[in-house]
């Protein structure tokens, strides 16, 4: 794991700095331990390497709390929480937002968040009462875009391309192309 943070940064071809899941990340975990000087090696690091300068970075971790995905709490500025449209996915919602405020203290800050329906199915009740609860629970934190179930976005990763290089004319690209419009246009990505 002896790469840069900047050697780990992908530049998309609109520009936006995204440090996307791999492998070797998984192994962040096992390597760093955990307790409390571990929290803040990635904000270190960005500030080592002068990365908090200019445009914001996208960090994508694994869904599970660990001391990856709490780094890139402590990093950031904003967080971006997909929900499948399952009911456990809702309750992984849940215990998000409850390690958001708790390290709200920690912090001194409360980081600004949204909550982004994936794998939405219109046809299917149980999206649309995911998506119920979802905007009575957070409200307007709750994205407008939802991104729908979609073979292209399955099929990309496995193509090792973005589904915008793998589709880009697909349901799921022109979905994720409206989730950085509204992300842009509400303010919360600058």
């Amino acid at each position: 794991m002896g790469a840069s943070l900047s050697g780990l940064i992908k530049l998309t071809n609109g520009g936006l700095k995204i440090i996307p899941s791999h492998l070797d990340l998984s192994r962040v975990d096992t390597q760093f331990g955990k307790g409390p000087n571990v929290l803040n090696r990635l904000n270190a690091g960005i500030i080592k390497e002068n990365l908090n300068t200019d445009r914001p970075i996208l960090m994508d971790s694994c869904p599970m709390l660990g001391t990856l995905s709490l780094n890139g709490i402590f990093a950031a500025d904003r967080v971006l929480v997909p929900i499948s449209s399952d009911f456990l996915a809702i309750k992984g919602a849940l215990q998000m937002e409850r390690t958001l405020k708790a390290l709200e203290q920690v912090l001194k800050k409360r980081i600004d968040r949204r909550y982004l329906m994936t794998r939405f199915d219109g046809r299917r009740k149980m999206s649309w009462h995911i998506d119920r609860q979802l905007r009575e629970r957070f409200g307007k934190e709750v994205c407008e875009t939802r991104i729908a179930e979609s073979v292209s976005v399955a099929e990309s990763p496995s193509c090792n391309r973005d589904v915008f290089a793998h589709a880009p004319g697909s349901r799921g690209a022109l979905d994720y192309a409206a989730l950085l419009d509204e992300l842009t246009t509400s303010g919360f990505m600058q």
